[in-house]
């Protein structure tokens, strides 16, 4: 029998998601498909046939509905009806096959190789490759780090987004932290809201971005003008990003960035805001080179407390071989005087 899905309470103090990649909360267990009939009466009379189904079947959204109407699962009086428009009357029968939505199909295990950097009992560390997508959303309902996660852990189906904290873009790479318990979910999202979780990334930028280190403080929030892009803009959240110069050749900067916020693409919005896209990051204006074809973000250190024992965690993974080319390219040609860590 389809029913909504029975999410787990969120965690307080929840991280900054983008909610656009969230999808249609209502839905179905995995292949579950219930038939559900009704009579219209004086109520509905007169109703478009979607408006009517949200009567008959109020768990799921109105724009799922309607693709049940359009892929002809709704029958009024025993004959498939596809348009969604038209009007019902009192008296006619209503039957509609009531198939899960793709979220809903979305979350079940699938195993994937992982590297994991650290486990224990309460969290899991993982090196994330580029391509891989962390939650399911239209476009990929399958096949991302949420369903490798429930496969390798029968646990992680009882915590929301099987215990992530936090996300990777799916074409950036490097380290992210999973939790296990719901004590270390609650305990980790609220670390990161107050900003004691350190996350440090190495970066390749188009320009000149100059010798010293820099900050930039900007709000972040929907790009008015192409949704599927952030933007810093007015009304958006705090977002507060450090940089620190590396080493500048052939066009491209290295840089070391610090983020104090996780605001969704906020490396990539401040770093282009600045007249600096990310090579190859073509949603924020960037361009490939020096080999590198998808945007040149990895996320190179990840530091914080366990959320249990309180013992200070510090990890760090190398570049993956596309950024070490490239980045050698830089850093090899640029004088060594103004060589800088990423660490100052």
């Amino acid at each position: 029998m389809a029913r909504p899905v029975d999410t787990p309470r969120q965690p307080p103090g929840e991280p900054d998601w983008d909610d656009d990649e969230a999808g249609d909360a209502a839905g179905g267990g995995e292949g579950a498909v219930e038939l559900r009939e009704r009579v219209v009466d004086a109520a509905l009379h007169g109703l478009r046939l979607d408006k009517a189904l949200v009567a008959l079947a109020p768990e799921f959204s109105r724009s799922h509905l309607q693709g049940l109407i359009e892929r002809g699962h709704v029958r009024v009086d025993g004959e498939v009806a596809t348009m969604a428009s038209r009007a019902v009357r009192a008296g006619q029968r209503l039957a509609v096959e009531l198939v899960p939505t793709a979220q809903a199909r979305a979350f079940r295990p699938q195993p994937m190789a992982l590297v994991v950097v650290h486990e224990d009992n309460d969290v899991l560390v993982i090196d994330k490759p580029a391509g891989l997508v962390v939650h399911p959303a239209p476009g990929n309902w399958s096949g991302t780090l949420v369903n490798g996660l429930l496969a390798r852990d029968a646990g992680a189906a009882a915590l929301p987004r099987a215990g992530i904290v936090h996300r990777l873009d799916k074409d950036t790479s490097g380290l992210m932290v999973v939790a296990r318990t719901l004590p270390a979910m609650t305990a980790l999202v609220r670390a990161i809201a107050a900003r004691e979780v350190r996350r440090e990334y190495q970066a390749l930028a188009h320009g000149d971005v100059g010798a010293a280190p820099f900050t930039v403080e900007a709000p972040i929030g929907r790009d008015p003008r192409v949704r599927v892009r952030m933007a810093v803009v007015a009304h958006g959240k705090p977002a507060r990003t450090e940089v620190t110069p590396v080493a500048h050749a052939r066009g491209v900067s290295a840089v070391w960035c610090r983020l104090h916020t996780g605001r969704t693409h906020q490396i990539r919005v401040h770093l282009a805001h600045r007249g600096h896209p990310l090579v190859a990051d073509a949603l924020y204006g960037g361009a490939p080179a020096l080999g590198v074809e998808r945007q040149a973000l990895h996320a190179a250190r990840l530091g914080f407390a366990h959320p249990v024992s309180g013992a200070w965690l510090q990890f760090e993974r190398p570049l993956p071989a596309d950024l070490a080319r490239a980045w050698q390219q830089v850093v090899g040609a640029a004088p060594a005087a103004t060589m800088r860590s990423g660490s100052e």
